[in-house]
């Protein structure tokens, strides 16, 4: 942003002519007329029947919760050399009995973050020992010292002048994981109550806060859905974490601008053009703003595309979350909030209010 702008600056004193299109897209998506009210049916089932196969999944096979939210251990671990994230998970996964751990370059490549949640639900004292052992025996090959001790290796002998080995344990118990978890639903429903109050009032009308809000739950439901159909298939990590959870906050409010701003072009089309029905007024003001739409999400998608591919393996999961909340907040805006809103409204209601002004000036004229 900052180099484009010093760019458009420099033009512009240079009264070089800018062009923000070419031949091919000069005129893409500027006249388009599709009906999104008349096809609001459609979507409605479509969007019903994704959600019920959701709830149906969730009850069913429910969500791969992470550390954050089931408990677990968290460990420091330093190298004699650089390491690979990858091949240390592989290599835990085997140990831990095909329970794959979250690892992390920490700091420097040849230091890292594992947490496993592996018997997080037994309260033995004898606990810490197994876990330690089994990274122990797990991440020894990844030394080129090859006589490095458990001892030298363990918690045990935690210090700040500590090489290699295990620098750092923390536990993340059940108890604290349910507060967890309990916050982040709170965060959520919190969002969409004071996103509801802000569009109802500066819309002044509830059905559009309504409309929207309906519309980002729909979105959240989705994505959440996907994680609970998926987390068994996909080649990668998704679990339910706080960086979910910050994934969904971040759809939200991505999905909650481009709405605003499509709700916002049908409020200055309904007072531009009283005398037309309501459903052509939110048709046109749609159309106009598709291509802002797609452009905005397309470009965004590009990115995202882009960090899911080459980003790593740890911030897969949440990379792809926000690439289905995208698509999905996308679609929502168009094709949830705006019908929701007129189904809400009503034609009828919408065409006394729009006729009022023109019913005054008649009387007028008569009198």
């Amino acid at each position: 942003i900052f180099i484009s702008r010093l760019i458009f600056n420099w033009m512009m004193n240079k009264n070089l002519k800018l062009n923000f299109a070419n031949k091919f897209t000069e005129n893409v998506l500027t006249d388009t007329k599709f009906n999104f009210i008349g096809v609001r049916k459609i979507t409605y089932v479509l969007s019903t029947v994704i959600i019920i196969v959701g709830i149906g999944s969730l009850i069913v096979r429910g969500l791969n919760y992470g550390v954050d939210f089931s408990g677990g251990r968290t460990y420091v671990v330093r190298f004699d050399q650089d390491v690979s994230t990858n091949d240390i998970r592989q290599a835990l996964t085997t140990e831990f009995g095909d329970s794959a751990p979250e690892v992390k370059t920490f700091g420097p490549a040849k230091q890292v973050k594992i947490t496993t949640k592996y018997m997080i639900d037994d309260p033995g004292d004898e606990v810490d020992g197994i876990i330690q052992n089994k990274l122990f025996n797990g991440l020894k090959q990844f030394y080129v010292n090859q006589n490095i001790t458990y001892t030298k290796f363990s918690t045990d002998v935690e210090s700040d002048d500590k090489l290699v080995g295990i620098l750092s344990s923390q536990k993340v118990g059940p108890t604290i994981a349910d507060d967890i978890r309990n916050k982040a639903i709170m965060a959520i429903t919190f969002a969409l109550i004071v996103i509801f109050i802000y569009v109802a009032v500066r819309f002044k009308k509830w059905q559009f806060g309504l409309g929207g809000v309906v519309a980002l739950f729909h979105d959240t439901l989705i994505t959440i859905s996907m994680f609970s159909l998926l987390y068994t298939i996909m080649p990668f990590n998704l679990e339910i974490d706080q960086a979910f959870i910050a994934a969904i906050l971040t759809i939200i409010g991505y999905s909650i601008n481009d709405t605003v701003i499509i709700f916002d072009r049908i409020r200055e089309y309904s007072g531009l053009y009283p005398k037309k029905a309501f459903i052509d007024n939110i048709n046109n003001a749609l159309n106009s703003t598709l291509a802002r739409t797609i452009n905005t999400s397309g470009t965004t998608i590009v990115v995202l595309l882009t960090i899911f591919l080459f980003g790593g393996e740890v911030i897969r999961g949440f990379t792809f979350a926000l690439l289905i909340g995208i698509v999905v907040g996308t679609y929502s805006s168009l094709f949830i909030a705006s019908p929701i809103a007129y189904d809400l409204i009503g034609e009828k209601r919408q065409s006394k209010i729009a006729a009022k002004p023109e019913e005054a000036k008649n009387k007028n004229n008569k009198k």
